[in-house]
């Protein structure tokens, strides 16, 4: 098999032969790596569909990373479980993330952090299913993720008004979860993970974790066009934490740019996890913003279409500067 790796820039001036990344406006490249899976490089410049853009659904704009903002209402969640569990608080948390220029609000109700136990069907259902319809019931047009393993808890979520699926276990957990997702004809987040939350930071190891995650994704994305899911309508995210060392989170930071041969948009999750705590220092998951927004902006010059933030605000605000910087010709 060949890999081609597009190497992302975001300086200026741009080169004669450079291309957007995926119909970005800010990240181009001019030059792609070309290898096998033993890392031998090939001759040739395999640059086809890796300009085109990578829509995510018809509202939201393809030529700028989109901020995905975290709601869990969940009692455990590794950075702000309990913050927003209860009703009145997820729809208040919700109305500030819009406010502040969210484009996606991601809902979770099971914690999927190291060592998490499963929660029930019914019980998650309850905790996400009622405040999508909260949500739109308070007239919030934005587009909701149900971030679930599980078949019925995403089927009662989209009835409900979510327009977007978002699975840690690519379909691995509940296979089910393809049916409901391609009878909605929703776009899927698919995950990688090496094992489960109990399992997966148990001596995490890869061969090559680049390649390793990306074979990985591709199986997955495989699976859910046999299953009736249109490929249009598939989004990755390498799985930054999710059975991975820190050794392996930086690689896949740094290589990043790799997954938009797969064809679909990237997701990044990194907000707040361990490996940014270790790095600088913050012991507390809460207090890691600076770090967490240095991460975003990392997956923003690769030209991840997703960043998935606890701090949106933060975020947004970094990056309406990152984008002004890196435009040709005028801010954006």
């Amino acid at each position: 098999m060949l890999y081609h790796h597009p190497r992302a820039r975001t300086d200026l001036p741009r080169s004669d032969g450079a291309q957007a990344l995926a119909g970005s406006a800010h990240v181009w490249f001019d030059t792609v790596d070309t290898f096998d899976g033993a890392g031998v490089r090939q001759a040739g410049r395999a640059a086809t569909g890796l300009a085109s853009p990578r829509p995510i659904l018809p509202c939201l704009p393809s030529d700028r990373p989109l901020v995905m903002g975290i709601l869990n209402v969940t009692p455990d969640s590794f950075s702000d479980g309990g913050a927003a569990f209860a009703p009145d608080a997820a729809l208040t948390r919700a109305r500030e993330m819009v406010a502040a220029g969210a484009d996606i609000l991601d809902i979770g109700g099971e914690s999927t952090r190291p060592g998490a136990a499963d929660v029930a069907v019914p019980e998650e259902i309850s905790r996400t299913a009622p405040l999508v319809a909260a949500i739109r019931a308070d007239g919030i047009t934005t587009p909701i993720s149900i971030d679930t393993r599980k078949a019925r808890v995403a089927e009662a979520a989209l009835a409900a008004g979510a327009n977007i699926v978002n699975d840690v276990s690519a379909l691995t957990y509940d296979p089910d979860l393809a049916t409901v997702t391609a009878a909605a004809g929703a776009p899927i987040c698919l995950m990688h993970a090496q094992g489960t939350p109990q399992t997966m930071q148990a001596d995490p190891r890869y061969d090559d974790v680049l390649i390793d995650v990306y074979d990985g994704l591709a199986r997955r994305m495989d699976f859910a066009v046999a299953r009736g899911i249109d490929p249009a309508q598939i989004i990755t995210d390498p799985g930054i934490g999710f059975g991975k060392t820190m050794a392996h989170n930086l690689a896949l930071l740094q290589g990043l740019s790799l997954f938009h041969s797969l064809g679909a948009p990237i997701l990044l999750g990194a907000s707040r996890k361990r490996f940014i705590g270790t790095l600088s220092g913050v012991e507390d998951a809460d207090k890691r913003m600076p770090g967490s927004i240095a991460v975003a902006l990392m997956a923003a010059g690769q030209g991840a279409q997703i960043v998935r933030v606890h701090d949106v605000e933060e975020t947004v605000q970094a990056l309406a500067l990152w984008r002004a910087l890196t435009k040709t010709g005028a801010s954006s």
